[in-house]
């Protein structure tokens, strides 16, 4: 495992760490790890190339061709819910 040291850390921002590690029942160097890799995974590209769900079910699902449904009319108005 690699270490990392963190120089001139501003005393106030370390007390916050600290309370904020002492509410998550962590170390300070577990809570600072957690951040970290919180940040890095949010900032993480996606894989190129790979497609999201919605893609992925399209092309799954294209060679069936599209359907278009004939909508029929409507003859009466929608009414509110009875709730009583």
């Amino acid at each position: 495992m690699a270490s990392l040291t963190i120089r001139n850390l501003d005393d106030a921002l370390k007390s916050r760490l600290r309370l904020q590690a002492a509410r998550h029942g962590r170390s300070m160097e577990e809570e600072v790890r957690m951040i970290l890799r919180n940040a890095v995974d949010a900032q993480a590209p996606a894989v190129a190339g790979a497609a999201g769900l919605g893609s992925r079910i399209h092309a799954h699902f294209a060679d069936l061709g599209g359907v278009e449904l004939e909508l029929p009319p409507r003859t009466s108005s929608p009414e509110p819910a009875d709730l009583a």
